[in-house]
């Protein structure tokens, strides 16, 4: 008999380690199969809430907060590309990292139409692969109609101030209970997986937390 689970996934848009926890995440899901009835919620993490709108070099920005030479960027990035491929998700180039505080905005509307984890995986389509920025409106509208929500009420929302507070209402409590990296991965409300785990790891922890539940 199915369990019914919870899990929020705390992640931002512009953070390659989400797309690979997300494609773990799901791939445990289908190796427990009918053990678990899921129920998915995006909560939003912004890496860089302080970035221009228009962004920033990748290279240097990566150098700036992390202190990370050119090789080790390099490094990081093919390990990445790796594990992506592992998982059906193929990294490109990227060259900027952008604000990410509206993408999650239409991620919160895209919540309330059924179409949350098809707005979350077209957004990182749009940004690992394609390089495009997950900061422009033009950008966001085009992927919200691909995924089936209505255009010209995305362009609404964008132009508008609507969910900002329900953002950083979401932001500031998941904060409140210490996360301050992504992905996070919070079963039932109680249990925390951290980092873009292989999804073994994701499938023990979810067998131990659905035979104590």
């Amino acid at each position: 008999m199915s369990k019914q689970i919870r899990i929020d996934f705390v992640s931002d848009v512009s953070c390659p380690w989400c797309v690979i926890g997300l494609k773990s995440l799901e791939q445990a899901l289908d190796n427990v199969g009918d053990l678990a009835d899921a129920e998915l919620h995006f909560q939003p993490f912004e890496l860089n809430p302080n970035i221009a709108a228009e962004g920033e070099d990748i290279g240097e920005h990566l150098a700036r907060k992390y202190g990370a030479s050119a090789e080790q960027r390099n490094q990081t990035s093919e390990m990445i590309r790796a594990r992506g491929a592992e998982l059906g998700f193929e990294f490109g180039q990227r060259d900027r990292i952008y604000n990410t505080f509206d993408a999650h905005r239409l991620l919160h509307w895209a919540e309330e139409h059924g179409l949350q984890r098809e707005l979350k995986m077209a957004l990182f389509d749009s940004y690992f692969t394609d390089g495009d920025s997950p900061g422009s409106h033009e950008v966001l509208v085009r992927v919200a109609g691909k995924v089936g929500l209505n255009t010209a009420e995305a362009a609404r929302i964008l132009a508008s101030d609507t969910y900002a507070a329900e953002v950083r209402e979401a932001e500031q409590f998941f904060q409140r209970q210490g996360i301050s990296s992504v992905p996070a991965i919070i079963i039932n409300k109680r249990h925390l997986i951290s980092g873009g785990q292989p999804p073994e790891v994701f499938e023990q922890a979810l067998r131990q937390i659905l035979s104590q539940e």
